[in-house]
């Protein structure tokens, strides 16, 4: 029996895309456009899921009420724009393209093509395993890519977009300049083709962290208890990392899923309440503004701040610390 998945996008296959590869003489990406549809359906469900499960527990107990949601619509868009435009286009038909090539040229010069199970041969058969192993392979990777990103001056003026928002919920977690995107899209699908994770399992896994990271910015009071907020990233964690700049402190907590990384390269702090999240230092439109508004606002920040050379350190609000 045909799941509804497939059912759905061989519907958007045959409707939309097929036609579309028709008229620009593309016939050859008609195996490929199905896959792109395919995770576009997947990701389409996960933004209902995480929809059903994040505005429940935001509406039992918010951080906080606003009498005007405008800024929220907005990350509504990115998150719509991301889940089921761009992620599956990135994360099936170019990781796709690129680990073809990739392993294409390697055993073509005589080598074996990188994969986990090799580095490990007792991973072999363990698939759940591996797939955890991957997840916290990926996540470490996001860890310092994210961690980077506060220190360059650059980067954290595209990053700065995503702690701009003072009204954060579980939308906000797709609110990133698109450089910052394509940065980090770079920096994943590296890691990912050098561990060697197999074409469809790479857009689940992102699936999978990605609604891991929408919980963890959800405006609800939210602990996971001693324990469990040092085994995963919970709001009531992550959203110290977001109030830094709105409450003048030390940059900490920069882990996406797992807490571990921050215990492990003492960035961790379990101590800090729930406050108000922002960036007093950026522009209004970084905040409010449309999503065209935000996007050039930060490539107008990112242009005063690219002569800053070198990393960054604590050196104030300006500098995402």
């Amino acid at each position: 029996m045909t799941d509804p998945f497939s059912l759905a996008a061989g519907w958007l296959h045959e409707t939309l895309l097929l036609p579309a590869l028709y008229a620009v003489g593309a016939m050859e990406w008609e195996e490929i456009a199905f896959g792109w549809a395919l995770f576009a359906c997947y990701g389409l469900a996960q933004v209902a899921v995480t929809f059903a499960i994040c505005l429940p527990l935001e509406r039992w107990r918010p951080v906080e009420r606003w009498p005007d949601q405008k800024a929220v619509w907005v990350d509504v868009f990115y998150t719509v724009l991301s889940r089921v435009g761009v992620l599956p286009l990135v994360t099936f038909v170019l990781f796709y393209q690129l680990q073809v090539g990739l392993n294409g040229w390697l055993s073509d010069h005589g080598w074996i093509p990188p994969t986990l199970e090799r580095l490990a041969p007792a991973l072999l058969g363990h698939h759940l395993l591996t797939f955890f192993l991957y997840a916290v392979i990926l996540d470490l990777s996001e860890y310092w890519r994210h961690r980077l990103s506060h220190m360059f001056g650059w980067w954290w003026a595209l990053h700065s977009l995503h702690h701009a928002q003072r009204q954060m919920t579980f939308w906000s977690d797709d609110r990133n300049h698109v450089l910052d995107d394509l940065i980090g899209f770079v920096w994943f699908t590296a890691v990912a083709l050098l561990i060697g994770i197999p074409p469809m399992q790479f857009p689940l896994l992102v699936l999978l962290l990605r609604f891991l990271e929408s919980l963890s910015h959800a405006n609800a009071r939210l602990s996971y208890g001693w324990l469990g907020e040092r085994l995963l990233v919970s709001p009531r964690y992550h959203r110290s990392h977001h109030s830094v700049l709105a409450a003048g402190q030390r940059s900490a907590n920069y882990g996406a899923i797992l807490p571990w990384w921050d215990v492990l390269f003492g960035t961790a702090d379990f101590s800090r309440a729930y406050v108000r999240t922002g960036d007093p230092s950026a522009e209004e439109a970084l905040a409010t503004g449309s999503y065209f508004q935000q996007q050039w606002a930060g490539l107008r920040r990112m242009a005063r701040m690219a002569g800053w050379a070198g990393p960054r350190r604590a050196a104030g609000l300006k500098r995402g610390h």
